[in-house]
């Protein structure tokens, strides 16, 4: 599949190392390069990057420079900076031009950039209406449109900031949309916005996503167990980089200093550090300098850390969209991983649910030496969650009785 690209393109494949297409990027090709629109579910690892790269890149060689063909959307600067690093690697042998609008950089500079703009751009939404507002950036020639992280667009509140965005470029373009699911309400009404008779590539159902990754779960008793937990696995499991994932600022936080005071170097993002913080982390993680890190999950999407093999959740995360994207942080383009995830009693149902989500039940894990009382409840129901247990009430002299349900009387 790779020989239907320009030579150019292939001596950079060749570089990067690949040798045969992944299953998304065979999927995408053929239509990409016939330039139909796109709606890929594509799991994060998955080579999905270059499945949307290399068709755009072969439509636009050999154009004149001036103005912007084509545009990336995507959700955060990290995810950003982390496409543009693989556009100018694949791109490195034609003479496109590249260039970033992003969050977390002087304005002034960017809109100096884009005074004589690049062909190939990719942008978050917020920073690019921003120029666009200020500058009235011209995007009338863009003719390819892409969204990486469809989803996490929309769960970011960019819904708004991607249509007037797509309003801007070219009245006909090819426009592809990339997402961990294709099952989202609000993204297929996006899709029938800004689609024309897609592709619709779906290559794995959600629940048949991650094969190459253990998902286990441990339950804890409460906060301070699971700290316990956390330290137990860091120190026991193999791996080369660890993600720890919270659902706030103020839970990262506390496990992040947990780390400190058992001397494990450790790094942190959320949405209160600011871009030279972010930066001095992801330079860390990538030089080996630190191995763990301790993220929310809107501070962590899109990364791409190579040898991230172990994702610990301290919480469940509130959808199964976001687990989705929480593991795919390991286990990457087939690779091997660990996703474990500290479950209370209290988030027993959220797990359950979960598990229905991706219709797959994860492994009960036991550490011995941290066992704790909780061990899940003793009844389910058919749903996987907990049975409670059937409630009382007072009769009128104070005695508690137990309410039956009264039978159906036979016809």
């Amino acid at each position: 599949m790779f020989l239907d690209l320009d030579t150019k393109l292939l001596e950079a494949v060749k570089e990067a190392g690949f040798q045969t297409p992944t299953p998304v990027q065979e999927a995408c090709f053929e239509p990409a390069l016939d330039g139909e629109d796109l709606f890929v579910s594509a799991e994060t690892g998955s080579g999905k990057t270059a499945a949307y790269l290399l068709p755009a890149f072969e439509r636009l060689l050999d154009r004149d420079q001036g103005e912007p063909l084509a545009l990336v959307l995507v959700p955060t600067r990290e995810l950003a900076q982390q496409v543009l690093r693989q556009a100018k690697q694949l791109g490195r042998f034609t003479d496109l031009s590249f260039g970033i609008v992003s969050g977390g950089t002087d304005i002034k500079k960017q809109i100096e950039l884009i005074e004589r703009p690049p062909q190939f751009i990719v942008a978050t939404p917020g920073r690019l209406s921003e120029i666009i507002s200020r500058d009235g950036f011209d995007l009338s020639s863009v003719e390819v449109l892409i969204l990486d992280e469809a989803d996490r667009l929309l769960d970011m509140g960019f819904s708004d900031e991607v249509l007037s965005i797509a309003a801007n470029c070219m009245a006909r373009m090819q426009t592809s949309m990339f997402s961990a699911t294709l099952a989202n309400k609000a993204l297929r009404g996006l899709a029938d916005e800004l689609l024309d008779d897609p592709a619709t590539i779906e290559l794995n159902a959600t629940q048949d996503k991650h094969e190459s990754i253990t998902q286990q779960i441990i339950f804890a008793d409460d906060k301070a167990h699971k700290f316990k937990l956390i330290q137990w696995l860091i120190e026991n499991e193999e791996y080369k980089h660890c993600a720890i994932f919270c659902n706030s600022k103020e839970q990262a936080d506390q496990v992040h200093r947990l780390m400190q005071q058992q001397n494990i170097n450790a790094g942190i993002l959320h949405g209160d550090r600011d871009q030279k913080q972010r930066n001095l982390v992801m330079s860390k993680l990538r030089r080996d300098e630190v191995k763990v890190l301790v993220a929310t999950d809107i501070a962590a999407r899109g990364l791409d850390i190579e040898g991230m093999d172990l994702v610990i959740n301290f919480q469940m995360p509130r959808r199964g969209e976001i687990y989705v994207h929480r593991i795919g942080r390991t286990g990457r383009a087939g690779g091997k991983g660990l996703a474990v995830t500290l479950i209370e009693a209290a988030e027993f149902n959220l797990m359950a649910s979960i598990e229905r989500f991706l219709n797959q039940r994860f492994d009960r894990r036991r550490i011995k030496a941290l066992e704790g009382f909780y061990k899940g409840p003793k009844k389910l129901k058919a749903s996987g969650k907990a049975a409670g247990s059937k409630k009382k009430k007072k009769d009128k002299k104070g005695e508690k009785t137990t309410v039956k349900k009264k039978s159906k009387k036979a016809k």
